[in-house]
């Protein structure tokens, strides 16, 4: 049966039920069934916190600045949308970078979301993941997806990665609106400042961050967050813009952490 293949799968990644475990996915790369992929999940981690994000920074903008987390879909994937839909499962607030999530205190987890102004404002729930000694699941996806090197950089207050000025957009909550002030990503030089994260790659694996894995038909890249965190950190210490500058991250800026 698929779901016992799958969570044999979980099960060698030394993954527990009760852990706090932030998901992103290519659907098309696990090769199986998508509802099937989800119900694996949220059995396996029902002691724990599921994450999923939710992401509409493709959609939602100045000229289309409406937010309703009941019925705005994420853009980052067919899982994301499909977790929406589960019960239990709840959806933050943050106009362009929610998540949802599923788990006991799940609502807990996201509160405050729409008060933030930048993707990954510190103390928001990307933020939060290091708080829970959470794993992040890159599953046929490398860290190009990995939205929680854009938190380590909003903690540490990287130079030329934030917009100047705040888009104003809209967040329906019932049947009240709120306005919201976010910026975007942005890098004069790298419109795509993400692409450049898999630089980190052999700095993680290397000092224990990170370890690769399966699931189903997708490789999978399994990162601690609080170590990624500590890896990240003494790197941008030593040159804050050197993952997007530099053609390759120096084994010198981690060798000796």
């Amino acid at each position: 049966m698929i779901i016992d293949l799958l969570t044999n799968d979980l099960k060698k990644m030394n993954l527990n039920s009760t852990d706090t475990v932030l998901i992103h996915s290519s659907c098309k790369s696990i090769g199986y069934d998508a509802e099937d992929i989800l119900d694996t999940l949220m059995d396996y981690f029902e002691d724990g916190l599921l994450i999923l994000p939710t992401h509409t920074w493709k959609t939602i903008n100045e000229s289309n600045p409406i937010y309703d987390p009941l019925s705005t879909p994420s853009c980052v994937g067919i899982l994301s949308n499909l977790f929406l839909k589960r019960k239990g499962v709840v959806r933050s607030l943050h106009p362009t970078h929610s998540v949802a999530a599923y788990g006991k205190d799940a609502d807990t987890f996201i509160k405050g979301e729409e008060l933030n102004n930048t993707p990954c404002t510190p103390g928001g729930v990307y933020d939060r993941l290091r708080q829970r000694d959470a794993k992040i699941l890159l599953i046929g996806v490398g860290n190009e997806r990995n939205t929680f090197i854009h938190s380590i950089e909003e903690v540490l207050n990287v130079p030329n990665r934030l917009s100047d000025n705040p888009m104003e957009l809209k967040i329906k909550i019932g049947s009240k609106t709120i306005t919201s002030y976010v910026r975007k990503h942005y890098n004069m030089n790298q419109p795509h400042i993400s692409e450049d994260f898999v630089k980190l790659d052999k700095a993680l694996l290397n000092k224990g961050a990170m370890t690769k894995s399966r699931f189903g038909k997708a490789f999978v890249n399994i990162l601690n967050a609080n170590r990624t965190f500590e890896v990240v950190r003494h790197i941008l210490r030593k040159n804050p813009e050197a993952i997007v500058n530099e053609e390759i991250i120096k084994d010198e800026l981690w060798l000796d952490l």
